[in-house]
């Protein structure tokens, strides 16, 4: 079950960002200053093959797997975003509206319908 993460830190010259999370998904949203969301970064398998969706108003959809930076024998690096094919849009949404069921609806309906319309 997605729940807040309290305490997020903002970026200064951006509009505020919140952060929900639970085993399975991270769901970063970014709003604009008039409280309208400016985009929504949902990452998800979270402990096998973490990928990312994002989305956000000017630049449309990107979808990437985390590198988490793990070489065996070497130090850790830091986890980047690398490109990803394929994105089971169903399955994710699905799972997705279940997990979401107790954020605030106009949150979740818009990130479950934004995922419905990812091509």
């Amino acid at each position: 079950m997605l729940t807040e993460v309290k305490d997020v830190r903002q970026i200064e010259n951006e509009g505020p960002r919140r952060w929900f999370s639970d085993s399975y998904f991270d769901l970063i949203l970014w709003y604009e200053e008039d409280g309208d969301i400016e985009g929504f970064q949902l990452c998800y398998d979270k402990t096998e093959d973490e990928r990312a969706l994002t989305w956000r108003k000017e630049g449309g959809y990107s979808h990437e797997r985390i590198d988490d930076g793990e070489t065996p024998g070497r130090m850790k690096m830091t986890p980047v975003l690398v490109p990803d094919g394929a994105f089971d849009v169903n399955k994710i949404a699905r799972r997705f509206k279940e997990e979401a069921r107790e954020l605030d609806p106009k949150i979740s309906e818009f990130v479950y319908k934004k995922l419905l319309l990812f091509s």
